[in-house]
């Protein structure tokens, strides 16, 4: 007669004694399947990768926001994260239509993603409504407080954080050069458009404005199609030039913007060297890829732990001042040899 006993031991093996005409004879039966299937199992199981929101709310065809975008993931690569192998990115276009903002920001929310970074007022303010818990990284935008994103710059307070200029002091920069290249500058036409700009970021170019003794006309689009009247106006009411508030929907068409301007013989001061580079007269702003390729710092740390409220805004500390001497000659303006020698760039 034999007495059978089971019990469990530690890594899922089932040990069965039996007893045989007075020897103990201890025979091991493990369940080889049932733990072989578990590893295998647990092996083939992949490590769960963080995952990354990217909300470009110009479109994927646009050089300008791809050149942004593609800075940004080697900005993530140089940290360790690798698209695939350690992060995945989640990336949706706005192609301009901002009447489908808030859709994609919420979809991106819902992915889910543990970070979501975004570019310009529009995109973090639908991503800001999307979310008050999700790391929200602001990659490029201006006056973040004006617009309230943060509650300020040394401590963002909410889940919001990133890299912002202020329009105030830029501002007045490009008026002060844009002056040096039209001397007799006295009335400067501000384009922009409410929701890229804010009231805020207009006020502070009308107040460089007014301390340089400018005055200012303001030029609200809201369409593509309010472009040309608004440059019909501005030449006008005369104006001399005219000042392109940073706006990523701007940014958009700025092709457009730029053949409206030479059709008025409007000298005109972009947001970047882009701009120039195809045809507006000057720029100077913040180097907008090194932003963008900033931002990963920003994903780095949130993705290791840091809180979005404990991370200050950063302020870029590199400006580049570009000049278009073929738009300037068909203007019939003269570029100073004092000022070609401060640009970083001169588009001959």
């Amino acid at each position: 007669m034999s007495n059978h006993s089971s019990s469990p031991e530690a890594g899922g093996v089932l040990f069965r004694v039996e007893k045989r005409s007075g020897a103990l004879l201890v025979g091991i039966t493990a369940l080889i399947g049932a733990v072989v299937g578990s590893v295998a199992t647990e092996a083939q199981s992949p490590t769960k990768m963080a995952r990354v929101g990217v909300f470009v709310p110009g479109s994927r065809s646009g050089d300008q926001f791809q050149l942004l975008v593609k800075a940004f993931h080697h900005g993530l690569r140089e940290l360790g994260w690798i698209e695939g192998q350690t992060v995945v990115i989640e990336t949706r276009w706005g192609e301009g239509r901002l009447d489908e903002f808030p859709s994609i920001a919420s979809e991106l929310v819902a992915s889910p993603v543990d970070v979501l970074v975004a570019w310009g007022p529009q995109a973090i303010r639908a991503a800001q409504q999307a979310s008050g818990t999700v790391p929200i990284v602001m990659a490029i935008v201006h006056e973040p407080v004006a617009f309230g994103f943060v509650k300020s710059l040394a401590r963002p307070g909410g889940n919001i954080t990133g890299s912002a200029f202020q329009d105030s002091e830029l501002g007045t920069k490009r008026l002060e050069f844009l002056k040096e290249i039209v001397p007799r500058l006295r009335r400067v036409a501000l384009l922009w458009d409410r929701g890229g700009a804010g009231d805020s970021g207009v006020r502070a170019i009308e107040g460089a404005a007014g301390r340089l003794g400018l005055q200012t006309q303001q030029l609200e689009v809201q369409r593509s199609e309010d472009f040309a009247p608004a440059f019909m106006s501005a030449k006008k009411k005369g104006a001399q030039a005219v000042f392109q508030v940073a706006s990523p929907f701007l940014a958009t068409h700025r092709a457009k913007l730029i053949e409206l301007a030479a059709a008025q013989r409007l000298p005109m001061t972009c947001e970047t060297t882009l701009f120039v580079i195809e045809g507006c007269l000057m720029a100077y702003g913040p180097d907008f890829p090194e932003m963008s390729r900033r931002a990963a710092l920003y994903v780095d740390k949130i993705l290791k732990g840091a809180r979005p409220a404990d991370l200050p805004v950063e302020q870029p500390a590199k400006f580049e001042l570009a000049i278009n001497a073929k738009s300037a000659n068909a203007l019939g303006l003269t570029i100073s040899r004092s000022l070609r020698q401060r640009a970083d760039k001169v588009v001959e």
